[in-house]
């Protein structure tokens, strides 16, 4: 994909826009201590909560939070209690629900994206923008169905990841929200699936040119085809009012 003018100045200009980050704590709702990063730019904004995959912490958007900014959010990207380590960043929350024994499955960090909606909701009284990756990204998609505060929803790589108790499927058609959906090129007909039964007025399904990747690492330089991904978002976030 030829990269348009508008396309180059956001990639340039990303990268002079990363606010300073502040690693900041807050409890779950069964207490864990939640381990972030905030990326705050103004208190006028709205946030966008960033969601990791399976094995991973919030560092998977150290590179990746400067550009989301620039869609003039503030930025809060959260370790989930499932997860463990990338781009060196230990996952805290993980250690944390260790500590406690608590269990670490899937879809136990749901608690943990809700507190993450709480805490921000103490900072604006706008609605959130979720982001998820894999299984966070089934999560994000779930909460999506139910929560009047969530505005819009970015999901990478959804599955059927929450357990044989809970048809991701068959809940999502309660969507009332904006939803962006991408995926690698080989996970492409199984989301399309997924995605037929969302009803929301704005939604939208990427699926990249070539190979891709899996969950919102998608987005990382590493990938041939993240320009691909960040164009559609772009086209995808200029209908999110």
């Amino acid at each position: 994909m030829k990269k348009t003018p508008f396309l180059i100045s956001f990639f340039f200009t990303a990268s002079l826009l990363l606010s300073a980050q502040q690693k900041i704590e807050f409890p779950s709702r069964d207490g864990v201590v939640i381990a972030a990063d905030l990326y705050f730019q103004n208190d006028t904004l709205p946030y966008m909560i960033l969601c990791h995959q399976a094995g991973f912490s919030r560092g998977e958007y150290n590179e990746t939070a400067a550009k989301f900014e620039k869609f003039m959010y503030n930025c809060l990207a959260i370790d989930l209690r499932s997860g463990n380590e990338v781009n060196g960043v230990k996952n805290e929350t993980a250690i944390h629900a260790k500590e406690k024994n608590k269990t670490t499955a899937y879809i136990d960090s749901e608690q943990d994206i809700l507190a993450a909606i709480d805490y921000v909701c103490t900072k604006s009284k706008k609605k959130v923008l979720l982001v998820g990756s894999s299984y966070s990204a089934s999560l994000v998609l779930k909460i999506a169905a139910k929560d009047p505060r969530v505005k819009a929803v970015m999901a990478f790589s959804p599955g059927e990841y929450l357990g044989k108790a809970y048809s991701l499927k068959d809940n999502l058609k309660s969507i009332p929200v904006p939803v962006f959906v991408a995926s690698s090129q080989e996970e492409g007909p199984e989301v399309t699936k997924l995605m037929d039964g969302i009803k929301a007025d704005h939604k939208q399904q990427f699926i990249p040119s070539s190979r891709g990747d899996h969950g919102s690492k998608a987005l990382w330089r590493s990938n041939q085809n993240a320009h691909e991904y960040w164009l559609a978002i772009l086209m995808f976030m200029r209908g999110v009012k």
